[in-house]
C-alpha cells in the first residue's frame, strides 16, 4: 500500500486549514469568487458606513447590480431568474453576508420569500409581471407575516381579507418587514372566510403604508418597517391562487431558512479571519498575542465550530439539489450554524479587545447583526422544539 509522506503535502492554508475548498466543484468556486468580486467593489469599501449611518444611500442601484449579479431569486428557475443550483445559491449567501447581514437579508427577502412566493403559489401573470423585473433588480419586494403579537405563532395573526364583489380588501398591520419602507411590491398574508391566503400588493395601493423603524442597533445597513393597510383595495388577480393556509408562507420561511444557514457562516467567517490576522499583528509582552496558548485555543475553537457549520450547511445543500430535504433539516442548521457564528463572533472580539467594539473591524457589526439573525426566521427555542419533536415525537409548542 502506498503512502503518501505528510512532508511532501502542500501548506495548510490558515484560512482554510479542513480543506473544506476540496469540497466544491469548480462551478461553486467560480460563482463564490465572482460574488466576492463585486461585493468587494460595491460594498465592502461603504458598508461600515452605511451601518454607522443606518441607511443605504444608493439602495435602488445596489439592487440592480444585485440583480445583474444573478443572485436576485438565483435559485429559481424561468422569468429572468438565474436557475442555480441551492448549493451555490447558499455560497453566494455566505458571501453576501460576509460583508454585511443586511445585503445577504436583501438578497433573502427578495428571492427565497417575495420572488419564492410569487414563483410557487402564483399566477402565471403574476410571475410574468413581477419575476423579471425583481429578478433584475429593478423591483424590490418585501414579505408580511410577522405582526405585532403574532410573530412564532403566524395561525394568530390578526390581517384580515374580506371579499367585496370581485375585489378583495384588507385591513391590519404587519411589524419587522425587511424592505419594506424602499418595497415596490410586498406579499401579505390575511386571515380570509377560505383559511390564511397570499396577496400581491403594490406600494402604491391607496391605503398601504410602509413607515420605517427607527433606532435599531442590528442589521442597520437594512431598513426594515411596519406596513399598514387601511382599507387596501385589491383586484381579485392579485391573489396567489395556489397558496391555502400556512403552508404558503412557512414554504417560503424554509427558503429563507436554508439561506441563512449559509449567510450566518459569512459572518463567522468574516469574524474569525478578523481575529487572526489582528493576532498576528498586535504584540503584548514582546510577542504577538497569538502566540499565546489561550489565543490559539480560542482560534481554534472558533475554527472548529465554522468547519463543522459549512460541512452541515454544505451536507444540506446537497440533499437540497437532490430534492430530499425536510424543513425539520434545515431547523437543524438554522439553530446551529446561527448560535454557533454569534458565539464565533463574541470570541473574536475579545481578541480584538476594545478595538473590537469599533467599526474600523467588521466583528461587532456581525455580532449586533447575528442577534437579529438569531431571532428571525425561527427564534432559537422554535428550531430547538422542532428538533426536539423529531427526536421525541411530542410538539412541546402545541
Amino acid at each position: 500500500m502506498s503512502r503518501t509522506d505528510p512532508m511532501k503535502l502542500p501548506a495548510l492554508d490558515p484560512t482554510d486549514p479542513a480543506g473544506l475548498d476540496d469540497l466544491l466543484t469548480d462551478d461553486e468556486k467560480q460563482i463564490r469568487g465572482a460574488v466576492r468580486d463585486v461585493l468587494d467593489k460595491i460594498a465592502e469599501p461603504y458598508i461600515a458606513d452605511w451601518f454607522e449611518n443606518g441607511s443605504i444611500p444608493n439602495i435602488r442601484e445596489l439592487t440592480r447590480e444585485l440583480g445583474s449579479l444573478g443572485v436576485l431569486g438565483m435559485h429559481l428557475d424561468g422569468y429572468g431568474c438565474a436557475g442555480m443550483s441551492a448549493t451555490e445559491y447558499g455560497i453566494a449567501c455566505l458571501e453576501i453576508e460576509a460583508t454585511d447581514s443586511g445585503l445577504r437579508s436583501l438578497v433573502s427577502v427578495q428571492g427565497s420569500l417575495a420572488m419564492f412566493a410569487i414563483w410557487r403559489w402564483g399566477s402565471e401573470e403574476q410571475k410574468q409581471e413581477w419575476l423579471p423585473r425583481m429578478a433584475a433588480g429593478e423591483v424590490i419586494g418585501c414579505f408580511g407575516l410577522t405582526e405585532p403579537d403574532a410573530g412564532s405563532d403566524p395561525a394568530a395573526m390578526t390581517t384580515r381579507a374580506r371579499r367585496d364583489g370581485d375585489d378583495w380588501i384588507i385591513d391590519g398591520r404587519k411589524m419587522w418587514i425587511s424592505n419594506a419602507p424602499y418595497a415596490d411590491v410586498a406579499i401579505v398574508w390575511a386571515q380570509t372566510d377560505d383559511g390564511i391566503r397570499g396577496f400581491v400588493v403594490p406600494a402604491e395601493t391607496p391605503g398601504f403604508s410602509a413607515p420605517e423603524i427607527k433606532h435599531k442597533l442590528s442589521l442597520r445597513a437594512s431598513a426594515t418597517g411596519e406596513l399598514v393597510l387601511d382599507g387596501v383595495r385589491l383586484p381579485g388577480s392579485a391573489l396567489l391562487p395556489e397558496a391555502r393556509g400556512l403552508k404558503g408562507p412557512l414554504s417560503c420561511l424554509n427558503e429563507a431558512r436554508y439561506g441563512i444557514v449559509w449567510g450566518a457562516l459569512g459572518a463567522a467567517r468574516s469574524s474569525l479571519e478578523a481575529a487572526r490576522r489582528y493576532s498576528l499583528e498586535r504584540t503584548q509582552f514582546g510577542k504577538p498575542i497569538g502566540a499565546f496558548q489561550l489565543t490559539q485555543q480560542k482560534l481554534a475553537d472558533m475554527s472548529l465550530e465554522y468547519i463543522k457549520g459549512y460541512l452541515l450547511a454544505l451536507h444540506l445543500g446537497r440533499r437540497k439539489d437532490a430534492d430530499n430535504l425536510r424543513p425539520e433539516q434545515v431547523s437543524i442548521g438554522k439553530l446551529n450554524n446561527v448560535r454557533e457564528a454569534i458565539e464565533i463572533c463574541r470570541t473574536a472580539r475579545t481578541i480584538l479587545g476594545a478595538n473590537g467594539i469599533s467599526l474600523e473591524y467588521p466583528v461587532i457589526r456581525h455580532q449586533n447583526n447575528l442577534e437579529s439573525v438569531l431571532t428571525y426566521e425561527g427564534t432559537v427555542e422554535m428550531h430547538t422544539l422542532v428538533l426536539g419533536q423529531v427526536l421525541t415525537g411530542e410538539a412541546a409548542f402545541r
